[in-house]
């Protein structure tokens, strides 16, 4: 933002210097040193008019991550040049790799100890299977880093001036360097001819490609997704920067060159090509929102067509139509008033009830666009507030978090009458408890956070159940004959995401009358809730129903639903279930002097060492570790 002009200055996250970083202008996100919320700007670099969401790099925000990967053309991966991939890497690949974003790598901190950009590469290659490769090599490490060696120009590239706002193109390289230049040089090309035609029939013919012909494969490659060059620097040490902008602007897609679709619900949600013509009929996503002091502020996307401000638009989802009564642009916590914003913008819109995730547009259209992943939660909290006066302050703010963040789940427990907050973590849960005290004066009481268990069976087991209840008048009357039996890993793989279970419906002849079978599949799922067990919720069965019989006056839909959820329950017990408990993959960076006393306690948190890797130098260790969710609670 400093190099675009931007903002005129930079700042560390933590404010230390009574300012902090742009943007992280949450309170929360100065004191804790991170970023908490995604938080969008646009600027300009050359004649390139680029739109950034910046977003945390915690596992517990990573519905942030999420949205921000749904909506965007490109994304640049900052990885470690010291830690390489971390566990945190695998997750944003994961999502990158969901929504098809084409994007860069950027291994940043080649300025601390123990940096390693060629031992990072390999990681890209052989822990998130990537074809990557360098377009840069640094010119120096560590103390000594000074710039960085184009591969493609064959240039150096030195950041000097007080904030590396000036870079020195040369041709002159370091003698020293040319050996590692020609094979990083040759790597590049071999791994470009690996995925793009015409670098491997030069490649094949032993021709040197020309830089630009290196560059326009480049970016077919990367806006095909097939290929990712790895960019170079120090960003604390304000060097690298301005290459990085400058392959965004070269390899990254324009909106019109990215594939987005969106599904045409009169015709069985079919994929259809959106244009991203600012002349066609508008569509956009609104992909976040936010309360502000002027309202709902929500966070748009335009896929096609432009927003106007005073221009009528349909919520495709409810059918409602309002006008847009303000439209902004975005540059972290401030806000910019703008007439229109055409396809390829993010923009944001005031006065607008809405859901995240709905589609708009500005005529009677049926299509939508496709909305995101969310994960289930992981965590549990009871929490109430301390003064009962601030029950009504207490269910708004609740009610305003679960429409910001889809990860944070509320519900109250039918049992004990708690309200239970479930989210991805404990600094997720802990985040959303501080921001009740701060923005509404709700101090809450919480208790120890209750892991989500799920229960299962382990074998197959028959049931025959009669549900025969007289009470003067038409009675109730309904049987159920079939078996229950455990889904194979297979199966559940091919089950639709969040289905964890399964109805099949092997009746033949009249004994249960058609009407009633939507009934015992009502019946099975309420049996799925509570477990025989512990009465979690029940993972990975499969039920079958076979025969049954009914009576001609007293069988009902609720008779075959009740009778259904209790022939499943008693056979559940019979079944030898058990429990499933949530395991986390940990991964542990320490000082190798340290080793001992860390395996030992996650062995005491019952964890399961999986692999211990040595750094090259032999000074740090990383393991990776299997440990259950409820020893880990404080770790």
């Amino acid at each position: 933002l400093f190099y675009t002009g931007r903002i005129s200055s930079i700042h560390d996250v933590r404010g230390k210097d009574g300012v902090g970083a742009k943007m992280d202008s949450m309170d929360l996100e100065r004191e804790k040193g991170i970023t908490i919320q995604s938080a969008a700007t646009f600027c300009q670099w050359k004649d390139t008019h680029i739109n950034i969401i910046d977003t945390p790099g915690h596992v517990d925000f990573t519905i942030e991550v999420e949205r921000a990967l749904r909506v965007l053309d490109g994304g640049v991966l900052v990885m470690c040049g010291v830690s390489g991939v971390q566990s945190q890497s695998l997750t944003v690949d994961r999502q990158m790799k969901r929504y098809n974003v084409p994007r860069l790598a950027f291994i940043n901190k080649l300025d601390r100890v123990g940096c390693n950009p060629t031992r990072v590469v390999g990681e890209l290659r052989d822990q998130l299977k990537l074809n990557a490769a360098a377009v840069q090599i640094p010119i120096g490490l560590e103390g000594e880093h000074e710039g960085v060696v184009d591969l493609i120009g064959m240039e150096s590239l030195i950041c000097v001036g007080e904030k590396g706002e000036v870079v020195e193109r040369s041709t002159d390289i370091p003698e020293h360097l040319n050996d590692e230049i020609e094979e990083k040089r040759l790597e590049l090309i071999e791994r470009l001819a690996d995925v793009d035609e015409e670098i491997a029939e030069l490649f094949l013919m032993e021709e040197t490609p020309s830089p630009e012909q290196l560059r326009e494969a480049i970016r077919r490659c990367t806006i095909a997704c097939t290929f990712v060059p790895v960019f170079m620097g120090a960003a604390f040490k304000n060097k690298g920067v301005q290459p990085l902008l400058d392959g965004v602007v070269e390899y990254l897609p324009e909106p019109f060159e990215k594939d987005n679709y969106c599904l045409d619900l009169n015709d069985n949600e079919a994929k259809v090509k959106v244009t991203s013509d600012p002349n066609d009929p508008l569509l956009a996503l609104a992909f976040k929102l936010e309360e502000t002091q002027f309202g709902q502020l929500t966070y748009m996307r335009i896929y096609q067509g432009t927003l106007k401000k005073g221009q009528f638009i349909t919520n495709v989802g409810t059918k409602k139509k309002f006008k847009v009564p303000r439209v902004v642009r975005l540059h972290s916590n401030e806000i910019k008033d703008i007439t229109s914003a055409a396809s390829g913008e993010v923009c944001a819109i005031f006065g607008v009830d809405c859901k995240s995730m709905d589609t708009f547009s500005d005529g009677d259209t049926s299509k939508a666009m496709s909305s995101m992943y969310v994960p289930d939660a992981v965590m549990s909290l009871a929490i109430r507030p301390s003064d009962k006066n601030r029950q009504d302050a207490f269910a708004k703010a609740l009610n305003k978090f679960t429409r910001e963040d889809p990860t944070l789940r509320i519900r109250v427990d039918d049992d004990t009458n708690e309200t239970v907050l479930s989210g991805m973590g404990e600094l997720h849960l802990e985040v959303y408890l501080e921001r009740l005290k701060r923005e509404y004066n709700v101090e809450c009481e919480s208790g120890q956070p209750k892991v989500n268990y799920k229960e299962t069976i382990n074998k197959k087991v028959k049931y025959e159940w009669l549900h025969k209840k007289q009470s003067g008048g038409s009675g109730q009357y309904a049987k159920v004959v079939g078996y229950v039996e455990p889904l194979t890993e297979e199966e559940m793989s091919e089950l639709a995401d969040g289905i964890r279970y399964e109805f099949i419906n092997n009746c033949t002849g009249t004994n249960i009358p058609p009407e009633y079978h939507i009934s015992c599949a009502k019946g099975m799922k309420d049996a799925m809730v509570e477990g025989a067990l512990v009465g979690s919720e029940v993972d990975g069965i499969k039920v079958v129903l076979e025969d049954g019989a009914s009576h001609a006056v007293d069988s009902s839909d609720l008779a075959f639903r009740i009778c259904m959820a209790n022939g499943v329950r008693d056979a559940m017990k019979r079944a030898q279930p058990s429990i499933l408990e949530p395991v986390m993959k940990v991964e542990v960076q320490i000082p190798s002097e340290f080793q001992g006393s860390v395996v030992a306690g996650l062995n005491r948190r019952m964890g399961q060492i999986e692999a211990s890797d040595v750094s090259a130098d032999g000074s740090g260790v990383n393991l990776l570790a299997e440990v259950p969710l409820s020893s880990m609670f404080g770790y």
